[in-house]
């Protein structure tokens, strides 16, 4: 026997490499090459799949666009004269005043109106329309010592460069008929559609508080509900106040135009007043079109030049404080829109509706800002539309 203790047992040899369980750790995070792979492949298939969706509601939204518009317009229109008309029914609700009472008697007042007007500027409009031909033709003489001229510089072009001067052959005016059947014959689809805006109308006024809460219940959360109504409300309150004020600066500047013409002793101040007040919700193209159109009537009324290119040099200078001092200082930059967007969003639209998409393109790029402005991840699109 030994008094010794016995040794402590001898530990086995591992058999695994020095770092092994340190590496075999690492390996356990991180991920298999064909697993990244097939998640790379996944993601890309996705994309694709995202892309194709988003190219595929785009043409249908635009093949909708197209050819729904005998549909679309009058719907919009009504929206947008709804949202107009809105905060007086509004403020008529405020003082327990019945909604659709408040409704009835402005929609009363608003067709009365516009039956008035159309019935005082029908007889001059349909008098020009049929004294074109005449007025056409009283109006080449005028205008033939400028073409005296710049044939003379054509034909001393052709001299210098040794060609002959050909002569084109007068051909005959066509005829402008415009008869009472055309009006007969147009007035059902005129009528349907009036009837139709003024319905819609009607409707959105009694129940768009009905509607928005319709959409807040249907929101899924808190955060989306409280979102809707804010979007809905900030369009509501921005493009009422924007309607009602392009409306006010619109019809003040019909006035003064048709007061201005009034004292140049233009024939029918009132029917150009008119086309003025209608053309300048076209912005910069309204404007254009109506300087050309009161250049024209000059120069059909009166016989000298200065007096007759008077009115229209008037009517561009009355533009260009309108829109360059009084709009921006009564609108103010919350709703002031890119003059580039402006003009790329009047081509676009105008090319789809005509002139019903040139009149309601700035409203619908007001509303465009407004939601994108508060959508997540659209803001550089309201940014970039900004003024």
């Amino acid at each position: 026997m030994s008094d010794f203790p016995s040794p402590l047992p001898t530990p086995l040899p591992s058999t695994t490499a020095p770092g092994a369980a340190v590496s075999t750790l690492v390996t356990r995070g991180r991920r298999k090459p064909g697993s990244s792979r097939s998640t790379r492949r996944i993601s890309r298939h996705l994309r694709a799949i995202r892309i194709s969706l988003t190219g595929m509601i785009l043409l249908a939204v635009l093949y909708t666009v197209v050819l729904g518009k005998s549909l679309l317009v009058p719907l919009v229109l009504a929206a947008f004269i709804g949202l107009a008309l809105n905060p007086i029914v509004v403020a008529a609700a405020r003082v327990r005043f019945p909604r659709w009472l408040a409704a009835v008697i402005v929609m009363v007042t608003l067709n009365v109106g516009l039956v008035s007007a159309i019935a005082t500027l029908s007889t001059p409009a349909l008098n020009w329309f049929h004294e074109a031909p005449t007025a056409m033709r009283a109006f080449a003489p005028k205008i033939k010592p400028m073409t005296q001229q710049i044939e003379a510089a054509s034909r001393a072009t052709q001299n210098l460069v040794g060609g002959a001067v050909t002569r084109n052959a007068p051909q005959a005016n066509a005829g402008f008929a415009f008869t009472a059947w055309d009006i007969v014959a147009g007035a059902p689809k005129v009528l349907a559609s009036v009837l139709t805006v003024a319905l819609l109308v009607f409707f959105f006024l009694v129940y768009g508080d009905e509607i928005l809460r319709r959409a807040v219940e249907i929101s899924p959360t808190f955060a989306y509900k409280r979102h809707t109504v804010s979007i809905v409300r900030s369009i509501q309150v921005e493009v009422s106040s924007y309607l009602l004020l392009t409306a006010a600066i619109n019809v003040t500047l019909g006035l003064v135009t048709a007061g201005m013409l009034y004292l140049y002793g233009v024939p029918d101040p009132l029917l150009w007043g008119t086309v003025a007040t209608v053309a300048n919700f076209i912005p910069y193209v309204g404007a254009i079109t109506t300087t050309t159109v009161l250049a024209v009537v000059g120069v059909l009324h009166f016989q000298e030049v200065g007096p007759a290119l008077l009115p229209a040099a008037t009517f561009a200078g009355i533009t260009a404080i309108e829109g360059n001092l009084l709009t921006p200082m009564l609108q103010g930059r919350r709703s002031r829109l890119s003059p580039v967007a402006i003009l790329l969003w009047l081509l676009i639209w105008g090319w789809l509706w005509g002139i019903p998409g040139a009149l309601l393109a700035v409203p619908m790029l007001t509303c465009v800002k407004l939601i994108t402005a508060k959508l997540r991840g659209w803001e550089w699109f309201a940014h970039i539309i900004s003024r």
